[in-house]
């Protein structure tokens, strides 16, 4: 539902920034169903890559032998990323918080003794303040969904609406948040998450049981629409591939 959900906010002609993993899932499914024309960008350098299967890695060849152009990774990030060139970034995130930061460095107070290091940042900071949208995926509980992260990685809308303009981003950070229960869009006047959509026998109460601050929800609350046969068949072509 993760994939299908993410598959369906992309649009054809898009060019959209890939990572491995539900980001990749989610792109390619995209392109084989409603998005034919999508672009996809993967870090690795590989410019409109048309994969038969799901890439293994950034690193994995089909993605060059697929793709329009392959240049160089500082290329991608000077020339594509940086300039606001790209539309949609995909990210996963270890802790996420009410303003859509997120955190894939540390968990504890303590940056030189935490409780756990994670792998760190990547390309993550660089997608977060240039991509003119961003896409996160994570499952959700209250280790994931915090009231605050304990290190900011990649910088969403800091502590609320207007925080990205004082530091110049050029990007509109995160607008889309996608879990296993359902699908949040930080409100119009303050950037704060707000649940607008639950999947299919998920409730309320579920789902603010799995986030770690006072949830509020869209008053235009929907229900997810179930993946369809084309969805779900295009989905299980890709992984068994």
């Amino acid at each position: 539902m993760m994939s299908i959900a993410a598959a369906r906010a992309l649009s054809s002609g898009q060019r959209c920034f890939v990572g491995i993993g539900l980001p990749s899932t989610a792109a390619n499914l995209a392109r084989r169903t409603h998005a034919p024309d999508l672009v996809l960008v993967y870090e690795s350098g590989t410019l409109g890559s048309k994969p038969g299967r799901l890439p293994a890695s950034i690193g994995d060849g089909i993605l060059a032998e697929t793709a329009d152009a392959v240049i160089s990774v500082p290329e991608v990030f000077n020339y594509w990323l940086q300039p606001g060139r790209i539309d949609v970034g995909f990210l996963g995130a270890a802790q996420l918080d009410r303003f859509g930061n997120i955190n894939t460095t540390v968990i504890g107070a303590d940056y030189e003794h935490p409780k756990v290091r994670l792998p760190g940042a990547g390309g993550a900071p660089e997608i977060a303040a240039s991509c003119r949208e961003v896409y996160v995926v994570v499952r959700q509980s209250k280790r994931s969904f915090v009231d605050r992260v304990d290190f900011v990685t990649s910088f969403g809308h800091g502590r609320g609406k207007g925080d990205r303009e004082k530091l110049g981003l050029r990007g509109a950070g995160p607008t889309l948040v996608i879990t296993d229960l359902g699908v949040f869009r930080p409100a119009p006047d303050t950037s704060e998450l707000v649940l607008t959509e639950v999947h299919e026998g998920v409730t309320v109460e579920q789902v603010r049981e799995a986030t770690g601050w006072d949830l509020k929800v869209s008053p235009e609350l929907s229900a997810t629409p179930p993946p369809t046969e084309t969805e779900l068949a295009t989905l299980r072509e890709l992984k068994a591939a």
